[in-house]
């Protein structure tokens, strides 16, 4: 079973599961069994792809992936979750969702990636490079921006690269990857040269 199958099939499972009772994260994580990073993080990058602020819930995840991150830099080979992030309980509809996202994402992308430029993506330095890529799409998420559109879908494309990149030993998609956190950063940039030349404006045009 390769990366994909087991991730559908888990999301399957975990779905039964909260049918029952919610599912919190960290009862989910556990029965990964050492996942890679890759899958861990496309499941929770799904929700996020909203062009819409989530809040709190954006920062919470930004640091959550920064850890991760920073565990995958570090050369840890089981990824772990802060507690307020295991402990996030999930309903069946959520858990039906993320599966259905995570079909739709992986089928469309499974018919361009292909193994390639594989310094980016293997051994040690691959996983350094995935560390780091995490670690800066979690920063620029988990920035406390309360009425910005995309800021968390736009580091979020990032992250969601890192895992194409990873799950199909693709260096160019950790390439497309750091390209999203170029962007992000230049669209986080844009806002600020905004709100100070511009001031109260531009708040009002982003309540609009």
């Amino acid at each position: 079973m390769n990366d994909y199958e087991r991730l559908l099939a888990s999301l399957s499972h975990f779905e039964q599961q909260a049918g029952q009772k919610p599912l919190t994260l960290g009862e989910a994580l556990d029965s990964l069994h050492g996942a890679a990073y890759a899958l861990i993080s496309l499941m929770l990058i799904i929700p996020l792809f909203q062009p819409v602020p989530l809040g709190p819930m954006t920062v919470l995840a930004g640091l959550t992936f920064s850890f991760l991150g920073w565990q995958m830099w570090r050369g840890r080979v089981s990824p772990a979750l802060p507690r307020a992030m295991r402990e996030l309980a999930l309903s069946q509809e959520t858990w039906r969702l993320i599966g259905q996202g995570c079909l739709k994402i992986v089928s469309f992308c499974h018919k361009f990636t292909k193994p390639r430029l594989y310094g980016l993506v293997e051994g040690r330095q691959g996983q350094r490079i995935g560390g780091m890529i995490l670690m800066m799409a979690g920063a620029l998420m988990a920035i406390p921006f309360g009425i910005l559109p995309f800021n968390n879908t736009l580091p979020g494309l990032a992250i969601l690269f890192f895992c194409l990149a990873d799950m199909e030993s693709d260096g160019l998609m950790t390439l497309i990857a750091f390209g999203w956190i170029l962007v992000t950063i230049l669209y986080f940039a844009a806002f600020f040269v905004a709100l100070y030349f511009l001031g109260t404006e531009v708040l009002e045009v982003l309540k609009i």
